[in-house]
């Protein structure tokens, strides 16, 4: 048997730790259109900021590859899967037999059309490469639009300001990160960001990059008609499956991925997992995009224990999402910003604090933390294992909320200790 992975992220490495757990032998190959060995995606912010070097990006130690016995074959690209002789074609034409096949190709960014994406210095930003590009061009970036005002643009701002680069951030909704948080929370952000030189405008966004005669970047014109002047623009309005090869060979894609609880695709012996793939969300049962890095990991380790033989289901993920900008950090996870009659909302607004939390049916379903962080942990342990917080929810705003607060019988569950 061989085991052939289609991605080198941390799903592949949550599946390579897994299959290796069950089966010692047999092959495993990584394929990978990136030339590098497995990092971590959230530090390329931290790479342009210059606060890490390329040499501290890696996920795993540089002998990871070997100590599980996987042959990388990095800087190459897979273009398609024939289910029938169980191969993978590569760019370079080279075809790769497989037994079990688990594509975890991530996610790739959302450009929308529009005039002058063509033009030399227009980028995105989610890989390591995109840094560098980014980092080679700072002596001549002056300023810098950012299209988009979620995680992505807003980290990618930041590291630019921190580099001395004036940034101007588009944003069509009324808010950054409206999609995770409400407008009070967007508000302490947006403070932030201004208070730290960069310029944030919302409600409007960019209908055309402008280029001079040598075929560079050198403005925008705004869907308002507002035009400004600029070096370079970073694509930031999201990420979207990287499945198109996946769904041409036949595999079952919606807007991702289509998997089972076992990760198994409609294939037989293809499996998915990460960013590529719609998940099970935890909280509302459906299936949707979830790109958060942990549950790639789980997601891949629940495929490749699968692909080694044992029986393991995927119970579901839980949309988690942390960054800290400008020293302001921020946690929100499950329905952060979801309006429905079934849910209360109970918040607390203290100059740059806030909280939110989220309930249904006396249990949490959501939160909100920016500035103060501290409890994150204990309140999303709430949402994963559905407690009901009858008894505590007074306190659960609280600067203090602890486990003092939770009722006798749970804490004695939660602490194995006599209480």
């Amino acid at each position: 048997m061989s085991y052939v992975i289609i991605g080198n992220s941390v799903a592949a490495v949550g599946a390579i730790e897994a299959i290796r757990r069950i089966d010692k032998e047999m092959p495993i190959t990584v394929i990978s259109d990136e030339p590098y060995a497995v990092y971590s995606r959230p530090l390329i912010s931290e790479l342009l900021a210059g606060q890490v070097k390329e040499e501290m990006m890696g996920y795993r130690a540089p002998d990871f590859y070997e100590r599980h016995g996987v042959e990388a074959k990095l800087g190459t690209r897979v273009v398609s899967i024939d289910p029938k002789k169980k191969t993978v074609k590569t760019e370079a034409g080279e075809s790769i037999g497989y037994n079990k096949l688990l594509i975890a190709t991530g996610g790739m960014p959302f450009v929308p059309p529009m005039k002058g994406l063509e033009l030399g210095r227009v980028m995105t930003f989610i890989k390591m490469d995109d840094a560098k590009r980014i980092e080679e061009m700072l002596p001549e970036l002056k300023h810098v639009v950012v299209i988009g005002a979620g995680l992505i643009g807003l980290k990618a701002a930041e590291s630019l300001r921190h580099r001395g680069v004036k940034v101007t951030v588009v944003e069509l909704a009324n808010r950054v990160m409206a999609t995770v948080l409400d407008v009070e929370a967007g508000k302490v952000i947006q403070d932030a960001l201004e208070n730290a030189g960069i310029d944030i405008i919302t409600g409007d966004t960019v209908d055309e990059i402008l280029g001079d005669t040598m075929g560079l970047v050198n403005g925008v014109k705004m869907k308002s008609g507002e035009a400004l002047d600029c070096d370079a623009v970073i694509v930031a309005i999201g990420v979207v499956p990287n499945a198109a090869f996946a769904k041409a060979s036949g595999v079952n894609v919606n807007r991702g991925i289509i998997t089972d609880d076992h990760m198994m695709t409609n294939l037989p012996d293809v499996y998915a997992a990460g960013d590529v793939t719609e998940g099970l969300d935890y909280l509302s049962g459906d299936n949707r995009v979830m790109p958060i890095w942990p549950n790639a990991y789980i997601q891949g380790k629940i495929a490749g224990f699968n692909m080694a033989g044992e029986d393991r289901e995927f119970t579901g993920g839980l949309a988690v999402n942390s960054i800290e900008l400008f020293g302001v950090p921020v946690v929100t996870a499950g329905m952060s910003n979801v309006d429905s009659d079934d849910l209360e909302v109970l918040k607390k607004s203290e100059g740059d604090t806030y909280r939110k939390i989220v309930l249904r049916d006396n249990k949490v379903v959501g939160v909100v933390l920016v500035g103060n962080i501290d409890r994150a942990g204990l309140v999303t342990g709430l949402i994963r294992e559905r407690i009901d917080i009858s008894e505590m929810r007074e306190r659960l705003l609280a600067d203090d909320f602890g486990y003092i607060d939770f009722p006798v019988e749970l804490r004695k569950e939660r602490l194995g200790v006599a209480l």
